[in-house]
């Protein structure tokens, strides 16, 4: 394919410029399997940048920091030419660790924020997010608290991630916020309702997560519990499995006649589908679609070239309303509940 990078977007009002699709780097270190090929995986972070993708997305979450201390060293290489964003909030229960806790309050995102600095070798993280939201304290104490890290040097935007309008407004008003990331996909668009027009008005760059459905949207995979292995959290994830499986397989028909006529996979259409969506809500859009080969890097990027009709817009348009099962198995990770 051609090494043209590609576009470039302002990642929200006075915020850096960075590629319009971003990379999110969680699969390299945990629920999709392990990664077999880690040098694979770090020949798809160098890739990724050649291609123009400078938004790096990672968690302190993710494999329980195992992630952030993977991609450090690439950071460390090209720490003036990307973006770096990683999150705080998700902890493991100690008493079950297949659960997950979820805490916002000052002394928990002090302890988070040193050991991301030091996990991920820098001075400074470019983009930080509240991972998720701790009903149970105000959000302007936590962001009032995650300020003070910019204050300090230690932060240099603020982002949130899985939050409802009425939050994001009281959160920016104590102060400016970047980036808004949430799930957004042809299968998930119950964002569109408030929280979109919400960072449109505000001008807060919107970061979709799984915008290839977790996979799901490509066709990689037809039924979670039958087709991945078992420590694959998408086994537990209820719209890719039995019958709702079999349901939402379906709705695959329009995206894939699409990509028929097109000359394109099934990803690049679902790709090219959320990219759109910066036009249509005036907004700055950077999905961050995760993978751990080059391969899958090039045929992502391709799809920020790719304009769909308006008759394919069209066609494409009705799919989220059939999809059937939650996006999570636990509510508390989704805002939907709280709108």
């Amino acid at each position: 394919m051609s090494d043209s990078k590609i576009a470039v977007t302002r990642l929200g009002t006075g915020g850096p410029e960075v590629g319009v699709q971003g990379l999110g780097c969680m699969g390299m270190s945990q629920s999709y399997g392990p990664t077999t090929d880690t040098d694979e995986a770090r020949a798809t972070l160098e890739r990724a940048l050649e291609l123009g993708v400078t938004l790096y997305d990672t968690a302190d979450a993710y494999g329980e920091g195992r992630n952030e201390k993977f991609i450090a060293p690439f950071v460390k290489a090209h720490r003036e030419e990307i973006v770096l964003a990683t999150k705080f909030s998700l902890g493991t229960d100690p008493t079950d660790p297949t659960k997950r806790t979820i805490r916002n309050d000052r002394p928990y995102l002090r302890a988070c924020i040193e050991n991301s600095l030091k996990r991920l070798d820098v001075e400074a993280i470019d983009l930080y997010y509240m991972h998720r939201r701790d009903v149970n304290i105000p959000i302007e104490e936590t962001v009032g608290a995650m300020a003070e890290l910019v204050a300090e040097g230690k932060v240099k935007h603020l982002g949130l991630s899985e939050v409802t309008a009425t939050e994001l407004r009281t959160a920016h008003a104590v102060h400016p916020i970047a980036a808004l990331q949430s799930e957004w996909s042809l299968f998930s668009r119950d964002v569109e309702a408030r929280i979109v027009p919400a960072a449109a008005e505000l001008g807060i760059a919107f970061v979709p997560y799984s915008p290839l459905g977790r996979g799901f949207l490509t066709g990689s995979f037809a039924d979670a519990e039958k087709d991945l292995g078992a420590d694959d959290f998408r086994r537990r994830q209820p719209r890719f499995n039995g019958e709702n499986a079999v349901t939402n397989g379906a709705l695959l028909e329009p995206i894939r006649k699409v990509a028929e006529g097109r000359g394109a996979t099934l990803g690049q259409v679902a790709l090219a589908w959320v990219q759109q969506q910066a036009d249509v809500h005036s907004l700055s859009v950077i999905p961050i679609p995760g993978t751990r080969r080059r391969s899958r890097i090039e045929e992502n990027v391709g799809a920020t070239r790719l304009i769909l009709t308006d008759s394919e817009l069209e066609l494409l348009d009705p799919i989220a309303a059939q999809v059937v099962g939650g996006r999570y198995a636990d509510p508390a990770f989704s805002s939907a509940g709280r709108e």
